[in-house]
């Protein structure tokens, strides 16, 4: 009786103990339960994406590649595995398994070595959500009360959808999602029984069992979880043995890019992350819609990439990138040999890398580092001229030996036709800004070549001298001076003392060609630099720059020198497209963004822009002109204004000079056609375009900036040193008319990029010509004088005035020859 009495004394102390302990070890660790909030919300670490602004997807940020799913989009067979697998009694336990925590410590006490068995599926969750990996004693008292503490707040699938979607499941990925993504590029749906049991095999060792780098381990891992499933019933011995035959099919996918833009979700990563910070920006699921449109975005990459290949092959064939073995003095490497040395070559954008194995008169046959082989035929090989310099390349070569031999290291890429012409990394640069001039939204964007080769964006970051591009701006100066587009200036040449250089300034057209006497419009057309530095002096310098300050140009990068005239100022392609919109919208100066939409993780839209309008502001509705809303209801934006820099018809009146740029000075009887510099883009067949080409000296930048009421687009072709000019190209009978000989300029080096891809951006949309608003009149001039004209014949034409400024006078009396092409040049002129 008393050693009964005795034990249940004893008993009872122990139990009192044990509770004590219990009740002391809870309040230690309480401080580390999460509260019932933080279950509620967790946030996943799930990668921002950034998409078109049609959706599709272009870039993922972040070192984890999840893909959050629901409970409901969880094949049920994949379910099973886990809980065969991981925690088969995990809907009857309340968080923590007693037979697996007694099993644990029967082994603990045997061996005294401590192991992590006995984790249920809660336990795990506990531990990836709120505490580490460490194999300690406390660790896992705090994660068994963490556990109980989950079951008290979220449901049985609360939880296994929380767990599924946490879990780390090797090679970054973290969540079933993003597992059956990365190794499978499937969604969960599409994988087969094989497939998701090497899923649910993962999270005992992600690493050491991954199928990518230990595929013998990988499998026999997959082999114990559909044993467990056969074992608990989940599926029949028929899919077991079906499943256990199938091979290895595991391989790395990377995220589903639809396309690739690589400049513009860099400028979306980086201003994500200045206005989140780099944690937030990278984890919490952002889905950003960019404002560029995917079949504009990849017409401008074509289009810059095709046009730097165009510029680089009227220059010459610089050589191979390497030499493999030399087939005068070594023996041809094997098949294999080649290919080992072929990988380690990084490829950029379209080229290919390859080995040239043979060479014929006409062809050549070249090995591809994917093992393909093809031929190169003579008319994609005829192009290789010999590089020399940028202004001079050697005679065209007559057979295929005279540009390869066997051994070489080159780049090929695919033409239209799907054959390959023999290519080269292009050194020089390129940019391509696109805009919708009624509001800034930005519709593509490319930067560079290649991101892979250089991320230095210069659509946003070069600022370089804009040449003739700056001539818009100086005569929108010149016309709120009371300069009209019928106008006359002397085109001759300038010749200046600079008493501060001690030499002459004398400016010069380009080319060297003086028409005495010319009206503003034919002037800005065929842009004569003479012209516009006399505009700049009758409007004077600082006037001129103040009026180019309304364009957005910032007043460090406009100097103060008569050079101005001539584009010594330096503006990136995106600050130019933004004040050359101005003549496209009807003189408002609006705000290019690139970020249309910013959604979080649930879809719930966090910010969406309203951007500022080229519109004029209108009187406020008065107070019963408002709709009533209720509280719930969704409220339009409040519609905003751009701010206006000059006036409707000072835009319209350079926009349709700018449009003579293009389509020229009409040819009524052959007698007073004249062309503009921008010619070439009468090939689009639109007449709603206007553009002006830009050439600094020496060719060092060449521009084209062109648009309608809808697109500006403005392109920007140069070396990444400004102190590189493009040189030129000698005649070669070889190339076609797009890369026809002479100096590099704006016409010849830009415009073919901008015509491309205008070409591919406007097709099926109707023409959007800029109309003529209110205060403008059209009177008949005479072309030789600018005064009105009676004549309705090749001597006038029709010109817009603003209201007040319109000639008073007719003309008197015209020679018969006064319509004769003058084209004097300046030696003849001095």
């Amino acid at each position: 009786m008393i050693l009964l009495k005795r034990t249940l004394q004893f008993f009872i102390i122990c139990v009192l103990i044990g509770l004590i302990t219990l009740v002391s070890l809870y309040y230690y660790v309480k401080p580390d339960i999460p509260s019932v909030q933080v279950l509620k919300d967790v946030q996943l670490q799930t990668p921002m994406q950034v998409f078109t602004k049609d959706g599709l997807l272009i870039n993922q940020f972040g070192e984890k590649r999840r893909i959050p799913v629901t409970i409901d989009e969880i094949p049920q067979t994949l379910i099973n595995a886990f809980l065969a697998t991981e925690d088969n009694r995990f809907y009857d336990h309340i968080g923590i398994d007693p037979i697996g925590i007694v099993r644990s410590a029967i082994v603990l006490i045997s061996t005294g070595e401590k192991k992590q068995g006995a984790s249920t599926i809660t336990m795990q969750l506990a531990r990836n959500f709120f505490l580490t990996r460490e194999k300690a004693y406390i660790r896992k008292v705090k994660e068994i009360f963490i556990a109980l503490h989950i079951e008290g707040v979220l449901t049985k699938d609360e939880i296994l959808e929380l767990y599924l979607n946490k879990i780390e499941l090797g090679n970054r990925a973290f969540g079933i999602g993003a597992a059956a993504q990365v190794y499978y590029g499937k969604e969960l749906k599409n994988l087969t029984l094989a497939q998701m049991a090497m899923i649910a095999g993962l999270p005992k060792a992600p690493s050491a069992l991954n199928p990518i780098r230990n595929p013998t381990r990988a499998k026999a891992r997959r082999n114990v979880v559909l044993g467990r499933l056969l074992t608990e019933n989940y599926i029949t011995q028929e899919e077991y043995n079906e499943a256990t035959s199938q091979p290895i099919t595991a391989y790395f996918h990377g995220a589903e890019i639809n396309l690739y833009a690589p400049y513009i979700s860099e400028m979306v990563r980086a201003e994500m992350v200045s206005r989140y910070g780099i944690d937030k920006a990278y984890n919490s699921g952002f889905k950003i819609f960019t404002s560029v449109e995917s079949k504009v975005q990849k017409a401008a990459q074509n289009a810059l990439v095709n046009n730097l290949h165009n510029y680089d092959m009227r220059h010459g064939f610089r050589g191979p990138t390497d030499v493999l073995w030399d087939p005068e003095t070594q023996p041809a490497l094997t098949e294999q040999q080649i290919l080992n040395k072929l990988q380690s070559v990084n490829e950029l954008g379209t080229l290919k890398a390859a080995a040239v194995l043979s060479v014929n008169d006409k062809t050549a046959s070249v090995l591809l580092k994917s093992g393909e082989r093809t031929t190169l035929t003579w008319d994609n090989l005829k192009w290789a001229r010999k590089y020399i310099t940028r202004y001079r390349q050697s005679f065209a070569p007559k057979a295929a030996t005279d540009i390869l031999t066997p051994g070489m290291q080159i780049w090929v890429r695919k033409n239209e036709d799907d054959s390959y012409l023999l290519s080269q990394i292009p050194e020089a640069s390129s940019a391509i800004v696109s805009l919708d001039p009624q509001d800034g939204r930005i519709k593509a964007i490319v930067g560079g070549y290649s991101f892979e080769q250089s991320q230095y964006n210069r659509a946003v970051q070069a600022k370089r001298q804009v040449g003739s591009n700056i001539k818009p701006f100086i005569y929108s100066a010149a016309l709120e001076k009371g300069y009209t587009l019928a106008s006359i200036l002397n085109d001759a040449p300038i010749n200046q003392w600079d008493k501060s250089q001690g030499v002459a300034w004398r400016p010069k057209n380009s080319p060297a060609v003086y028409n005495g006497p010319i009206r503003i419009r034919r002037a800005l057309a065929q842009s004569k630099n003479v012209i516009s530095v006399r505009l700049l002096r009758g409007v004077g310098l600082q006037r001129t720059a103040d009026h180019l300050l309304k364009f957005g140009f910032k007043d460090s990068d406009i100097n103060r020198s008569e050079s101005l005239a001539l584009g010594s100022a330096s503006i990136t392609p995106l600050e130019l497209a933004r004040g050359m919109s101005a003549f496209a919208n009807g003189g408002h100066l609006i705000e290019p963004y690139f970020i249309s939409e910013v959604q979080d993780a649930y879809g719930n839209v966090l910010f969406k822009a309203n951007p500022a309008l080229a519109c004029d502001e209108e009187p406020l509705p008065t107070r019963n002109e408002f709709s009533l809303h209720n509280s719930s209801d969704e409220v339009e934006p409040t519609k905003k204004c751009a701010p206006r820099i000059i006036s409707k018809q000072n835009a319209f009146l350079i926009a349709d000079a700018m449009h003579s740029g293009i389509w020229g000075g009409g040819s009524w009887a052959h007698k007073t056609g004249w062309s503009g510099t921008g010619w070439r883009a009468q090939a689009l067949e639109r007449r709603d375009l206007s553009g002006k080409t830009g050439t600094t000296n020496d060719s060092v930048d060449t521009w084209f900036s062109g648009f309608n009421s809808k697109v500006m687009t403005s392109v920007w072709v140069g070396f990444d040193n400004p102190g590189n000019a493009l040189g030129r190209s000698t005649y070669n009978n070889n190339l076609d008319s797009s890369q026809i000989s002479g100096a590099e300029s704006g016409a010849k080096t830009a415009q073919p990029a901008w015509i491309e891809f205008m070409k591919a951006a406007l097709e099926g949309t109707p023409e959007a010509p800029i109309e003529p608003p209110e205060g403008l009149v059209s009177i008949r001039i005479d072309l030789a004088t600018g005064l009105l004209s009676h004549k309705n014949d090749y001597t006038s034409r029709f010109e817009y005035f603003e209201k007040g400024t319109a000639p008073t006078k007719y003309v008197l009396s015209q020679p018969n020859d006064i319509f004769e092409e003058d084209t004097k040049t300046e030696e003849e002129l001095f």
